[in-house]
């Protein structure tokens, strides 16, 4: 797939190292605002734990539980330019309270779903959830520009999102702990099982859920009484804000096309891979455990915060777009790799994968709206849009996989970070020399 021509002016080279990362006066913030990447991080990573339990509690098949990104990443979709507006109209503040609202009410409808033993109502809590994260991600991405020099503001973004790294090594710990019981039967154990203790044990499978979603709910609950009360940095209005239908002047950038492009596959090739991690493990290597497995997803969760940390401090000397290139090739290569070989070497080279995966969704987002100027709300709910490419992956990933495997679905994966280098190689062209 060939990507358009960027003829943009160009995104900012290795940042000045002379300019504070965080103006001063706001970096209590800028630690409470970094938190929600962590919060909304933990939403996303539970669902790749919720996907092999609900198989389980819920009787669903691979396909049908990949259809748990469908929704979440489905509000994302939705949800997007509505978020946008509020931030425009109503400041950064009530975006971010909103969206914390919706999280905590999402997660608290885990528990009824669960008593009622109903896909529908789990998928309609997550989508609630979800709502409040894409609200979240859509204000809190473009608020981290504004707490410093623009010209960091790659590497500012790329630390915060280090935090959403954590998020997401905590979740499949967590996850694995609390919602996995450890109790799992083969096919000829459960076949022998009378309908009594079938129902019995999906029954107590599925109110596994109950009490992390409520705790959850309970610190997202906190942190917006924090962000209450907290000092926020006001973005500045534009003279012209108001005589232009929001949203045009934005898509006018070709840079921001191309990164709306691209971002849609990055974000299914990410959600892809990890939704199916546990799945992956089990079919390579049969012996492991699912609580296992869950802690080899949360290893290769923790190379992805250590990915991003590095790319923090790699950007004050590589420009962020030649290091997305660098990373695209490997990730690249390790799917691919992973894709052919069998055993521990597959899951090894799957786990690595998440190290390369680390700067892409925050350096393709800073490179998006490099040159948007007040156009940068509108421009941050286009690429959280594109985050729709987290719906389309894991069901398409379930049906190839169906009677063939899943090491046959990577080929998906693979084919997304070939954009993601296109999309590098392009904004490498148009970068100034370093």
């Amino acid at each position: 797939m060939a990507l358009p021509t960027i003829t943009q002016a160009a995104p900012p080279a290795a940042p000045a190292r002379g300019s504070p990362l965080v103006t001063l006066g706001y970096r209590t913030g800028f630690v409470l605002i970094v938190s929600l990447f962590l919060l909304w991080a933990l939403a996303h990573n539970l669902n790749d734990i919720l996907i092999r339990q609900f198989q389980k509690a819920l009787d669903l098949s691979r396909a049908e539980a990949g259809f748990i990104q469908f929704v979440f990443y489905l509000a994302y979709f939705l949800v997007a330019l509505p978020a946008g507006r509020l931030a425009r109209h109503f400041g950064y503040r009530a975006g971010i309270l909103t969206g914390l609202t919706l999280y905590a009410a999402g997660a608290l409808l885990f528990y009824p779903a669960a008593e009622l033993r109903a896909y529908w109502a789990f998928l309609a809590a997550l989508f609630i959830i979800a709502a409040g994260a894409a609200t979240l991600e859509t204000t809190a991405n473009p608020l981290i520009v504004h707490f410093g020099d623009r010209d960091r503001a790659s590497q500012r973004l790329t630390l915060a999102q280090a935090f959403n790294g954590l998020g997401a090594v905590c979740a499949p710990i967590l996850g694995g702990l609390f919602i996995f019981s450890g109790v799992e039967h083969d096919r000829g154990a459960w076949e022998a099982m009378s309908p009594a203790a079938r129902d019995a044990y999906q029954a107590a499978e599925a109110q596994m859920v109950q009490m992390p979603y409520l705790l959850l709910a309970l610190l997202v609950l906190c942190v917006a009484i924090g962000v209450a009360f907290v000092r926020l940095p006001t973005a500045r209005r534009s003279i012209s804000e108001g005589t232009a239908r929001p949203g045009l002047s934005a898509w006018r950038s070709p840079l921001l096309r191309t990164a709306v492009a691209t971002q849609f596959f990055y974000v299914g090739a990410q959600v892809g891979i990890w939704s199916f991690f546990v799945d992956f493990v089990k079919e390579q290597m049969p012996a492991t455990s699912e609580r296992n497995a869950a802690f080899l997803l949360s290893a290769s969760l923790f190379l992805f915060m250590v990915g991003r940390f590095a790319g923090a401090w790699l950007m004050t000397r590589v420009t962020p777009a030649r290091l997305l290139l660098g990373f695209g090739i490997a990730a690249a290569a390790l799917t691919g790799m992973a894709a052919l070989a069998a055993g521990a070497a597959a899951v090894f080279a799957l786990t690595l994968t998440s190290l390369f995966m680390s700067i892409m969704f925050p350096t393709i987002f800073a490179l998006g709206i490099a040159d948007l100027g007040e156009d940068s709300a509108t421009g941050a709910s286009l690429l959280v849009m594109a985050i729709i490419g987290g719906a389309v992956f894991p069901p398409l990933m379930g049906l190839v996989s169906h009677g063939r495997g899943l090491q046959l679905a990577l080929l998906l994966p693979l084919l997304c970070f070939g954009v993601v280098m296109l999309f590098a190689r392009a904004a490498v062209k148009m970068a100034p020399p370093h």
